[in-house]
């Protein structure tokens, strides 16, 4: 069964799966990196984890995401990441 998470733990689990670090999601929705922290330990208690590196696969499994997905050209921007070949 799907895990219910509020909207922004799911555009938090989205960003994670795409490989942004939590200062990058952060500047990508004008939060503070604590505030960034605080709703990915909400979501990894919620998806049953305490690891990272899982929340990427249950983040595909649970289709909070795809495959797929990238950033939007204005999440790069507020990320700050160039053209570097990632996402």
């Amino acid at each position: 069964m799907k895990p219910h998470l509020p909207p922004r733990q799911k555009e938090i689990i989205r960003l994670i799966s795409l490989g942004c670090s939590n200062s990058e999601i952060a500047a990508i929705l004008d939060l503070s990196t604590a505030t960034v922290d605080n709703h990915k330990a909400r979501l990894m208690e919620t998806l049953g984890t305490d690891k990272s590196v899982l929340v990427t696969r249950l983040a595909l499994k649970y289709r909070f995401t795809s495959s797929k997905d990238k950033l939007t050209a204005r999440e790069k921007r507020r990320s700050g990441r160039k053209n570097d070949g990632w996402n």
